[in-house]
């Protein structure tokens, strides 16, 4: 017996449209499940993960927080991924963005400007965009496997920072601890509501997002992803260039995703850690899916996600858990949106093989 996935004639678009809500829908109750199985009320920890963030101020502040850099990632990725670019590294670019943008308030520190905060983001986005290069070269001039290529790339931006605030950019009045300096006032991000934490990069999320579905809409650079993205073939009669798209995605995608590591340390850490990331980059594929590879879809998703973080925190101080129920929750959740989006676009089939054939014919 084999199962294989054959395409579908027609693509019902009542179900592409509700595909979201019904993946949402199956972790919530497969999630209640899991809960259960852990001896939990479902009810108690799905209240702890959906609701019980939103009924504070301050925690709509951490909200938008920590949907600044899902957001910003997810969106340069849906434009590797519906260019067929697999982009699986942005966790790596995260770091090494956050990397880049702090040379100037920790090394250069003494510098005091207007200009500090405007170069810290700029560096940002180079240092994402470079460590996003490095698989986009491998692809586009050696053919290798950009999956690979990328994700193994987030240990090496991992293991740096590590060794950056264990060594040479260690904090020297820290106590010995694993941290570089707190960075200066104008080198951290600008609290966008006087009233609460939530800083300017969620603001630079929603421009992303926006410019991003008006190129994807309105230009030419965006049908030339989407022609690329279903077909090489059809876009290299079209005048594209597979190898220019693989160069365009790539650094477009690290280039948000530095961006948003950069935001991340000088909006809401100030400071380099061992760790600045609690998967961003990776929830932030999950983002992307869940938004369909909308940009405004990904905003959306990107606060969705956003939520299951302050709601699985929420879920470990009430129900006294892990934190390893909330990711198999999250990783629920990809799991069902990939799986409706493919069940909608393709159906199952099963071929059966006749054991006493001895043609050669196959299954049956």
């Amino acid at each position: 017996m084999r199962i294989e996935l054959e395409r579908r004639p027609d693509v019902s678009k009542l179900f592409s449209i509700l595909s979201p809500f019904i993946a949402l829908g199956l972790t919530l109750f497969f999630g209640g499940i899991m809960f259960m199985m852990l001896g939990k009320d479902p009810f108690a920890a799905l209240y702890s993960f959906f609701i019980e963030p939103l009924t504070e101020v301050w925690s709509l502040h951490e909200l938008a927080i920590k949907a600044a850099p899902l957001i910003l990632i997810a969106v340069g990725l849906s434009v590797c991924y519906r260019s067929n670019n697999w982009n699986i590294g942005a966790e790596g670019q995260f770091i090494m963005g956050a990397i880049a943008g702090s040379i100037l308030p920790v090394v250069f520190y003494e510098w005091q400007s207007p200009l500090v905060l405007p170069l810290m983001m700029l560096l940002g986005m180079l240092g994402g965009a470079l460590f996003a290069g490095i698989p986009a070269f491998l692809k586009a001039h050696l053919n290798t496997n950009e999956i690979l290529t990328s994700l193994m790339l987030v240990y090496v931006a991992q293991l740096f920072l590590d060794w950056l605030v264990r060594g040479p950019w260690r904090n020297p009045g820290g106590m010995n601890f694993p941290e570089t300096r707190t960075f200066d006032a104008t080198a951290i991000l600008p609290e966008m509501i006087a009233s609460g934490r939530a800083h300017w990069g969620f603001g630079f999320a929603i421009i992303a997002a926006i410019l991003i579905w008006f190129m994807m809409r309105y230009t030419l650079k965006g049908f030339e992803i989407t022609v690329l993205g279903q077909s090489q073939r059809a876009g290299r009669f079209a005048g594209f260039s597979s190898r220019k798209m693989i160069w365009f995605s790539m650094l477009l995608s690290g280039a948000l995703a530095g961006l948003a590591g950069i935001a991340e340390v000088s909006g809401a850490i100030q400071q380099l850690r061992p760790v600045i990331s609690p998967g961003y980059g990776f929830t932030a594929i999950i983002v992307a899916f869940l938004g369909r590879l909308n940009p405004l879809g990904i905003v959306v998703a990107g606060l969705v996600l956003a939520l299951t973080y302050l709601g699985g925190e929420a879920v470990q101080v009430s129900l006294q858990i892990s934190d390893k129920p909330i990711r198999v929750f999250q990783g629920l959740l990809l799991f069902f949106v990939l799986s409706c989006d493919t069940l909608i676009h393709y159906k199952i089939r099963m071929m059966w093989y006749d054991l006493n054939d001895t043609t050669g014919e196959g299954a049956r």
